[in-house]
């Protein structure tokens, strides 16, 4: 959640000058473990690599983010409790703790080194972990170099991997405990995740659809995925304890509108199953889309919000492993064009954006995860939550500096 900064100077609560920063929650929800964000790029200069939050004395999780990289911290992010109406200080101390640290969101892509490409297909070599790839023109689906067919993100809740070839779809990694694993996904054997593991498995048949939440162009019949361009670049630009995010950038996307390029930006945060897609282009491009995969078992919910935020989704018994899995799209009821749906895909059309960035929300809940959600019923509350935690802001002052 992004946290609404609110202006604060001098002495802080304590009536000292040690840094604080001050939080609230302003509405009538409470937020459990909840990643907000501060932003730095307008503050005070404070050396916040240096720097460790605490709250009566315990250490608050926390990760400072340079989402540019031009070297300069662009936003704070912490992990807190907030009743309705509650409010904290956390205290700003020298020195970084890292004792307590838990890594629970990681982004990776993993190519093949050390073998040889021979008609379109790798042969040889092993993984390695890579921070950014030009993607190699021959490269195409089950070409054997990309580990898991592309990049991947987690929190410690689900993960999720996109097909880096013309197919350009998400997919979803099921977990059964709360933990990082993409590490071990695909290493021993190319598509072993597609069985049961000791961590979960991958859970959606993907086939022609887009998946869950992949960016597409709405034809006024049917979804196009981002199948023809002429080169694409991706990135690992944050891989850290409390958020982690893919940037992926589209050269020349060809639609029916014409030529584009898109940067897209896949990002996820501690605790929490929903990933965030920003998109942004070069150029306007009438109708983009999104979605979910239509499966014959999948009963399609259609959200009710009144507020700044509203879902699409799906339950039922669709999953790879033919048990209960929950499918959404969360958007902002202001980027809405339509919704539709065509051979297969439930599709959400957007508005393109203007200036910025259009975001939205993609979301899986898979029954066999630790704690998870096994009736539609349970997974509807857990829709209007969301979309009431979305529709809210956290607010955050500094002060000491």
């Amino acid at each position: 959640m992004g946290c609404a900064n609110e202006s604060g100077s001098g002495e802080n609560a304590s009536g000292n000058d040690a840094p604080q920063i001050s939080v609230k929650n302003n509405s009538q929800i409470d937020f459990e473990d909840e990643v907000v964000s501060f932003d730095l790029s307008d503050g005070p200069e404070v050396e916040w690599s240096s720097k460790s939050l605490e709250m009566g004395g315990k250490i608050v999780p926390s990760q400072v983010v340079d989402r540019d990289g031009d070297g300069s911290p662009d936003e704070l992010l912490m992990q807190v409790s907030l009743p309705a109406e509650g409010s904290l200080t956390i205290d700003v101390v020298e020195g970084r703790n890292t004792t307590s640290a838990k890594k629970k969101t990681h982004a990776e892509l993993s190519i093949k080194t050390g073998g040889q490409g021979k008609d379109r297909v790798y042969e040889g070599g092993s993984f390695t972990d890579v921070d950014e790839l030009a993607v190699p023109p021959e490269h195409t689906d089950h070409s054997w170099f990309v580990r898991y067919e592309g990049p991947g993100w987690e929190s410690e809740k689900v993960g999720y991997r996109f097909y880096l070839d013309w197919r350009n779809a998400i997919d979803i990694f099921g977990k059964t405990k709360d933990d990082i694993v993409l590490q071990r996904v695909g290493v021993d054997g190319f598509d072993s995740y597609h069985e049961p593991a000791d961590w979960g498995m991958d859970i959606l048949k993907v086939g022609d659809a887009l998946g869950i939440g992949a960016l597409g162009c709405w034809s006024g019949e049917k979804a196009l995925r981002m199948s023809q361009t002429d080169s694409v670049h991706c990135a690992i630009p944050v891989d850290g304890d409390l958020e982690s995010a893919v940037r992926t950038t589209y050269y020349g996307w060809s639609t029916p509108y014409g030529k584009t390029d898109v940067i897209s930006e896949l990002s996820i945060r501690a605790g929490d199953r929903k990933s965030k897609h920003e998109i942004k282009l070069k150029s306007s491009c009438d109708s983009l889309c999104t979605g979910i995969v239509r499966h014959p078992e999948g009963e399609l919910i259609k959200g009710d919000s009144q507020g700044d935020w509203n879902y699409l989704a799906t339950w039922g018994k669709q999953s790879l492993a033919e048990d209960m899995l929950g499918m959404a799209i969360f958007y902002r009821t202001k980027d809405l064009l339509a919704v539709d749906e065509d051979e297969f895909n439930h599709v959400v059309v957007l508005k393109p954006p203007t200036k910025g960035a259009l975001t939205y929300y993609l979301a899986a809940c898979w029954e066999q995860e630790e704690n998870g959600i096994k009736s539609k019923g349970a997974f509807e509350d857990y829709l209007k939550k969301a979309v009431q935690e979305l529709d809210n802001e956290i607010t955050c002052s500094l002060s000491g500096v």
